[in-house]
């Protein structure tokens, strides 16, 4: 979605700058006043995102200013770069092609992150994989069908896996209704076994992927990443990086 964002922008300012007369440097500023409506709509979109779950964000304050884990009001943030807009170019910038420039990036923002998660839903179905427990038992990714899934694939070597763990086994408990399911890529029991004691830590449903092969059918590229299916299996959000507790509480939500 970042580079969907960043494509949008260099239409919005592009569009903005072609159909601006290049007379007493109007076309320099037409494409500023496109560059600053937007960073001012990104900063009301996230602000209003963190306001609206604000008791999630206070547990962890400092996940209001990690944008990479997402959280956006795209309302707010279009009203707010309309706003700005509007309000420099009363004179004398001439209002349309920056209006126009916006208009067309926020379209493009739209219908762009619409094909992505349309080509993310098609390509991405729950994985068909029988994995272990740390016992060494198989245990079928079917068992989970049925009910809401966040299925996270971590591992015990990677910072972010480890920076989002407890609150996964905190949602984990506080959402009984969700199966939460850990799939460790790569690692063998005993080195999952001595994190999670160091940690002190007991979430359910910690399963081993010996083989990453929940990593290749799902095509997730990185570690952190966790995906979010419907009770019907159907993916509905996909994340790649750490989790906030906002962002992760969000997430459940639309899924049950």
């Amino acid at each position: 979605m970042a580079l969907v964002a960043l494509a949008a922008l260099a239409v919005a300012w592009g569009l903005a700058r072609g159909v601006t007369a290049d007379a007493g440097g109007l076309r320099s500023r037409v494409g500023a006043i496109v560059l600053d409506a937007f960073l001012c709509g990104l900063l009301a979109a996230r602000l209003v995102h963190v306001l609206w779950h604000l008791p999630d964000y206070l547990a962890d304050p400092v996940s209001i200013i990690r944008l990479g884990d997402g959280g956006f009001s795209i309302t707010a943030g279009i009203v707010v770069a309309a706003l700005y807009a509007l309000w420099k170019t009363r004179h004398p910038v001439p209002r349309k092609p920056v209006l126009l420039g916006l208009v067309a990036g926020a379209a493009f923002w739209l219908i762009g992150g619409m094909v992505l998660f349309a080509v993310q839903r098609s390509t991405v179905s729950m994985p068909v994989a029988v994995l272990a427990d740390l016992q060494g038992a198989p245990v079928p990714l079917d068992r989970y069908k049925g009910r809401p899934l966040v299925l996270n694939l971590w591992a015990t070597w990677c910072g972010p896996c480890r920076r989002e763990m407890p609150v996964l086994v905190q949602a984990q408990q506080a959402h009984p209704a969700v199966n939460f399911v850990f799939a460790n890529q790569g690692e063998v029991a005993q080195e999952v076994l001595d994190y999670l004691h160091a940690e002190q830590m007991s979430p359910a449903n910690v399963l081993l992927d010996a083989e990453s092969e929940v990593m290749r059918q799902t095509g997730a590229r990185a570690l952190p990443t966790t995906l979010f299916f419907d009770a019907n299996g159907r993916l509905v959000r996909a994340h790649m990086g750490e989790l906030s507790r906002a962002t992760l509480e969000a997430r459940v939500r639309e899924i049950q």
